[in-house]
């Protein structure tokens, strides 16, 4: 995927977010990852994307 390409998806995902509305994203988004693992195929790169996706602990983020 080209830059433009994932900048068109993300400003594509960033729009349908605001639309579904902020209580819905959560399932939204949970629903976008079993339909995108779905289409990887592949479990042991969906569980390493699921890792490499994980947030810093919050005592960790300095501002």
């Amino acid at each position: 995927m080209t830059d433009s390409e994932l900048d068109l998806v993300y400003t594509t995902l960033c729009k349908t977010l605001t639309a579904e509305g902020e209580a819905q994203a959560p399932l939204y988004l949970a629903r976008l990852a079993l339909l995108s693992m779905t289409e990887l195929g592949d479990m042991q790169r969906a569980l390493s994307l699921i890792e490499a996706a994980k947030l810093p602990p919050s005592s960790a983020v300095t501002a």
